[in-house]
């Protein structure tokens, strides 16, 4: 029997890239800029917590299905202190296997065949597969770059009556951009009239340099009808933990809940406990990383820039996207596959993260500055060394 019988299409080649771009990287000795990941962990007494909770024999058996308690206060805790979110901790906090994972049981759980969920395009590529594995249709608002700003007609005439989601992310993976009260207000505005579902991933809540982030569930009307995702992995530097949450109304995640259990049921036990200990110890230290990662970022992008590269700067996550005609080529995906034999560098193509890319959504490359400073300094050394045209 055909695979493709027994599961859904999932389009899209981003993991396929991915692996292909980190194989370079080790296979040539390429600094690779490519994969969103740090080169050093979080605080020593987060990784302290975590040895402590399994000495101490805690979380290593089965937690309970919600999370841990006291994470799930500390969640709830975060959220009041930072934007004035009131949650109850027992019924409106669920702790996931990272923010994947909230994002795939939240389209298993509000999302039916047929049923159309809006993106802004580009997106991170779990999102067009997990609406795919949910029988639903992804459908893409495209953000125009070089800004990335959000259209109000292309939003407003994405909708029908069949949509039931809009999937929102800020700040804004690839392209680093963060939607401003007046996008935000707009996405709330259509959420309200046409009584939709607000999924809202908010991973890099923490690294908006230029300009506040502002949750969607803040607005008037929104609270109700919004879930809330993030992890401690991009704002403490241990994505390997896979420690993400949902928060929300007690009726949205109990559904996402119900869809969660059965994939992975629970995870990360000890982690968990971590987690909590670093909310509530370590916010001074993620403030000291916004600071640094907005360092890097000025240093990648006006490195870029330096080299004849259309760099924006982005104003939110650990990225920068590029237009590469200026060097003379078309292609990302060929650009970035010469890129580790010429210049000994690894980045990736943004047309990964579109459904259809055009001409010029085709010549984007994102470039990370989760490095260490040295590290950046050096792989545009090696840039500026090489023949790139």
């Amino acid at each position: 029997m055909s695979s493709r019988r027994l599961v859904p299409h999932l389009a899209g080649l981003g993991t396929t890239i991915f692996a292909e771009m980190s194989a370079l990287a080790v296979s040539t000795g390429a600094i690779n800029l490519g994969q969103g990941f740090p080169d050093v962990d979080g605080p020593r007494s987060v990784a302290d917590a975590a040895r402590q909770a399994i000495r101490d024999g805690r979380g290593n058996q089965y937690p309970p299905g919600p999370g841990v308690p006291v994470l799930r206060q500390a969640i709830a805790a975060h959220q009041q202190s930072t934007y004035g979110i009131a949650l109850d901790p027992d019924s409106e906090v669920l702790v996931t296997a990272g923010a994947t994972e909230a994002i795939a049981a939240a389209m298993l759980a509000f999302v039916d065949e047929g049923d159309e969920v809006i993106a802004l395009e580009p997106f991170y590529d779990s999102y067009r597969a997990t609406i795919t594995m949910a029988r639903g249709r992804c459908v893409p608002v495209r953000l125009e770059p070089p800004a990335f700003r959000l259209d109000p007609g292309r939003l407003r005439d994405a909708v029908t009556d069949r949509t039931k989601v809009l999937l929102v992310n800020s700040p804004h993976n690839p392209t680093g951009a963060v939607l401003s009260e007046a996008e935000l207000s707009l996405i709330a505005q259509v959420a309200i009239d046409h009584d939709l579902i607000v999924v809202t991933d908010e991973v890099y809540e923490h690294l908006a340099f230029d300009e506040p982030h502002i949750p969607i569930a803040t607005l008037p009307g929104m609270a109700e009808r919004t879930v809330t995702i993030s992890s401690m992995g991009k704002t403490f530097s241990f994505t390997g933990w896979k420690v993400g949450w949902v928060s929300g109304p007690a009726s949205l995640v109990d559904a996402v809940r119900t869809t969660k259990q059965y994939l992975t049921f629970v995870s990360a036990g000890p982690f968990q406990y971590a987690a909590a200990h670093a909310l509530t110890t370590e916010m001074g230290w993620v403030e000291d990383l916004r600071q640094s990662m907005a360092r890097r970022r000025d240093l990648l992008t006006d490195g870029l820039t330096s080299l004849g590269l259309d760099a924006h700067r982005p104003r939110g996550t650990y990225f920068v996207t590029t237009d590469v005609r200026p060097l003379g080529w078309d292609d990302a995906l060929a650009f970035c596959r010469a890129l580790p034999e010429r210049a000994g560098v690894v980045a990736v193509p943004c047309s990964v993260f579109y459904e259809s890319p055009g001409p010029g959504e085709s010549a984007l490359v994102r470039w990370t500055f989760s490095k260490q400073e040295h590290v950046l300094e050096d792989a545009l050394s090696r840039l500026a060394a090489a023949d790139l045209s």
